[in-house]
């Protein structure tokens, strides 16, 4: 193959990728062509050498949010109506390994025999995730998770089915009353998009904290920090964990601290902070319905060894409502709108006052408890 041919002879002289470098390689290969064919192969090559290879193309798509590799032949894209997939291709499954391992490394991170599986942001804020042979079986998984390029307005949901005007209205009341608040949802059904837009709404005096595993969020606003964890390096030191930042984020003169995504021991202080001064902190946690957050929550503050008698209590105490978001029909929108409120065994449940019905959000039982605590007062 041509490609591979002009990729080893600048490997072998050292150069780089440039159009002359290439039009020099091309004429050792007896080949000659012209100024578009040469700046094709000179993208080709860039593409395999620091961008994505063959998915560099589908990462810069309007609309694309995750690219899978399930196999050479099997590449799909989802553009927020579920994976479809493409004619892109890989030429053997080798390809698709040695893409991966490269994109781990650019990052100085390992994926081979010792350790094939590897989670991890590019420079660019696309996340990859990648697992090799034998731990997958047949072919190397590779998925890439493709960051917001700019924060949606409440607005821009409402026009794309997210949310419905009125919708629109009490999702800004929760953010300026300072209610504290999760978005909760299953994978992909936009959690960090419906945050990203929320934090956006407040108010530009106030100080936002910002702590993720992967850097996300990155909501249009002027007193925004952003702090985000490190995993071990190759001598298996240097991590620096969620709940480490959550602690440093407390000495940091926050207005709201934002978890991007909660999910171990670090619940416990995030409820912490919720229940020491900081209205209107936020974050976001996998559960398949409101409901089943305040569970899910438990299960978490058991990695922190705490009790859940006192999770609960926490929650009662902190957290004011739970976003839940999910996909209908192919369309990321907003499910319903719950309350947090103590049961009667004293443990913490999810009430819905707003939930989704005929495309809008209606009143449900809960509505008393969402008139009073966007109001100022606690029920």
């Amino acid at each position: 193959m041509l490609l591979d041919r002009v990729r080893t002879r600048l490997s072998v002289e050292g150069h780089d990728a440039s159009l002359a470098s290439v039009a020099r390689a091309l004429r050792h290969e007896g080949v000659v062509v012209g100024d578009v064919t040469a700046l094709e192969i000179v993208q080709a090559l860039h593409d395999d050498l620091v961008g994505a290879g063959p998915l560099e193309a589908l990462l810069h798509m309007q609309g694309v949010t995750d690219v899978v590799v399930n196999g050479p032949d099997e590449v799909f894209v989802d553009r927020g109506d579920g994976l479809v997939h493409t004619d892109v291709h890989f030429e053997c499954a080798e390809d698709v390994r040695r893409l991966a391992q490269r994109l781990a490394s650019s990052v100085g991170r390992r994926l081979d025999d010792a350790s094939p599986t590897v989670d991890a942001r590019l420079s660019d804020g696309t996340r990859v995730h990648a697992v090799i042979p034998p731990v997958a079986v047949g072919c190397t998984l590779l998925s890439l998770r493709v960051p917001a390029r700019k924060a949606m307005s409440l607005d821009q949901l409402a026009a794309a089915g997210t949310v419905d005007d009125h919708g629109a209205g009490l999702l800004r009341l929760l953010v300026t009353s300072r209610s504290s608040f999760l978005i909760s949802g299953g994978t992909g059904a936009g959690k960090t998009t419906i945050l990203n837009c929320l934090l956006g709404l407040v108010d530009s005096r106030q100080r936002i904290v910002i702590v993720e595993d992967s850097t996300e969020l990155d909501p249009v606003h002027p007193q925004t920090a952003r702090l985000q964890s490190r995993l071990p390096n190759a001598d298996g030191v240097g991590t620096v964990v969620l709940r480490d930042l959550v602690r440093q984020a407390l000495r940091m003169r926050p207005d709201r601290i934002v978890v991007g995504e909660v999910r171990g021991p670090e619940v416990l202080d995030l409820l912490m902070a919720l229940t020491t001064g900081h209205d209107g902190s936020a974050g976001t946690v996998h559960a398949n319905s409101a409901d089943s957050v305040p569970t899910r929550i438990e299960a978490l503050g058991l990695l922190a060894h705490v009790d859940p008698r006192s999770i609960h209590a926490l929650l009662i105490s902190g957290l004011s409502a739970v976003v839940h978001v999910a996909r209908r029909d192919g369309i990321r929108v907003v499910d319903s709108i719950n309350m947090v409120q103590a049961a009667e065994d004293g443990r913490a449940c999810a009430v819905p006052a707003w939930t989704r019905r005929d495309g809008r959000l209606r009143e449900d039982v809960g509505v008393h408890l969402w008139n009073a605590a966007v109001s100022g007062s606690k029920p």
